[in-house]
């Protein structure tokens, strides 16, 4: 079998053995009918069967969305789609009076109408679930005009960032010599530092208002708390979530001594924006009336498992209280304390420095490029591509399961730091509301889990968290 064909029959390998797994989760679905006896004293009926309604309309359309994807990239490889993609950026590039030979103007064209391409053809599926799934089950708050200046606004940032990098990278792979490897990982490593910081201060509030958390008891135990683990807090902000999505989050940013925590609106159960204007307001409002006001047969779409009719309601938001949101950042202060976030760091550089060195003794075999089309003609950021995204196909398959157990390993540590700091009741309790709000399904087949879940799920974390606090008593 040549190299062409082992790459898409790998990846027809990897499409079988992931719907394979969903189906596993899919059974899940179908089976688990009620409230799992652990839950039943904190979870009712009309919750766990809402939850269960949004998992399978999820299943559902990402079974159509990965055969879809699975079909184009494979039409896209055969039909020789790459170097026809280069053609065609070579021929623009001509049109703008610069030579099709040169490289790096060619491959920022190449760059940008990738881009568009796949902008393009995933737009009608972002549309669906974003207008049909969000909005069937509560979650959307974006108009159609939003979500496409949203969708606009992201690309051109984008490509903003992009292009003059893709330059870049080109340019140190051709004057690096034999050492360009180091030069090339160097020059990620450098940008990634910078766009870590510069992106939650600049390009994040492109698109939400950050405004500070305002004064107050939440405020005052936040700060007490980041206090007594001597953790440096310089700014606390809260994004206004709310206007794209009713799920819920919170994060932390910023380095050495400079960190910042970031709650979503969506978060705290009392939070109202008080920079939002009336337009914004009005408009929120008269949609939160609408969305009460249709209803939908949900059985239809769940018709194997005959689904009572719901209502297309507006979810009624938890939130989580003071206490609660002070648990969930002692958790989030774990992965500080254990230095997650620095250690997934390192392993992050540690595989682009690898994956840059087994590309520079791969990157002049003429024989990988000439097996996608390119005989005469092999660029660097074609051989970029090739090597990353097919070649390297099964070692970045690999790569991202060993990552899931490692970030559910550094999850449960983090959950245990907040038990040991006494707050291992509030976090149970936040989390549920978290789970309620978000329509998370509480239960989970164990090889998808492992394969796909970050984070483990809720039985799991709430068993752990008693195994932690039995062994700290």
């Amino acid at each position: 079998m040549d190299l062409f064909s082992a790459v898409v029959a790998f990846s027809w390998l990897v499409y079988f053995w992931e719907t394979y797994l969903s189906k596993r989760q899919d059974n899940i679905y179908h089976q688990v009918k009620e409230v799992p006896t652990e839950l039943k004293s904190v979870i009712d009926e009309k919750t766990f069967t809402k939850s269960r309604t949004y998992a399978i309309d999820k299943s559902r359309y990402g079974f159509w969305h990965g055969l879809y994807s699975q079909i184009e990239t494979t039409l896209f490889l055969c039909l020789n789609g790459l170097p026809l993609l280069w053609m065609l950026s070579g021929l623009l590039t001509a049109k703008f009076g610069l030579n099709e030979e040169y490289e790096k103007t060619q491959s920022i064209v190449f760059t940008f109408l990738g881009s568009i391409i796949t902008l393009v053809l995933g737009l009608p599926w972002s549309i669906y679930y974003t207008f049909v799934i969000e909005e069937r089950h509560g979650f959307n708050k974006m108009t159609l005009g939003f979500f496409l200046k949203d969708t606009l606004k992201k690309t051109l940032v984008s490509q903003a960032i992009m292009m003059p990098l893709t330059a870049l990278i080109i340019f140190v792979i051709e004057i690096g010599g034999d050492y360009f490897f180091i030069y090339a990982w160097l020059m990620v490593f450098t940008i990634s530092m910078i766009l870590l910081h510069i992106y939650p201060e600049y390009i994040a509030p492109l698109f939400d208002k950050y405004n500070p958390l305002p004064e107050g008891q939440l405020k005052q135990k936040i700060e007490e708390l980041a206090a007594s683990l001597q953790f440096p807090l310089k700014k606390l902000y809260v994004v206004e979530g709310s206007k794209r999505s009713a799920h819920s989050n919170a994060y932390m940013y910023g380095f050495h001594k400079n960190k910042r925590i970031v709650l979503f609106d969506t978060l705290l159960e009392d939070y109202s924006p008080v920079t939002r204007d009336d337009k914004e307001t009005k408009d929120s409002k008269e949609k939160e009336e609408d969305a009460t006001k249709d209803t939908v047969d949900l059985a239809k779409d769940t018709s194997q498992d005959n689904a009572p009719t719901q209502e297309k309601e507006e979810p009624k938001k938890i939130g989580c209280n003071t206490e609660e949101v002070v648990a969930v950042l002692a958790h989030e202060l774990g992965h500080w304390k254990y230095s997650h976030m620095l250690k997934n760091l390192a392993i992050m550089q540690a595989s682009i420095l690898f994956s840059f060195f087994v590309f520079g003794k791969l990157m002049n075999v003429h024989e990988i490029f000439a097996a996608f089309g390119f005989v005469d003609q092999q660029p660097i950021l074609i051989r970029l591509y090739i090597v990353f995204s097919l070649v390297f196909s099964p070692v970045n398959e690999i790569e991202s399961f060993l990552m899931n157990v490692l970030s559910r390993r550094f999850e449960f540590q983090a959950d245990d730091f907040a038990v040991n700091l006494g707050k291992k009741e509030l976090l149970k309790s936040a989390l549920l509301k978290l789970y309620k709000d978000n329509l998370s399904f509480p239960v989970a087949d164990w090889l998808f889990s492992a394969c796909h879940y970050s984070h483990p799920p809720l039985l799991e974390r709430m068993r752990g968290m008693d195994e932690a606090d039995k062994k700290s008593n």
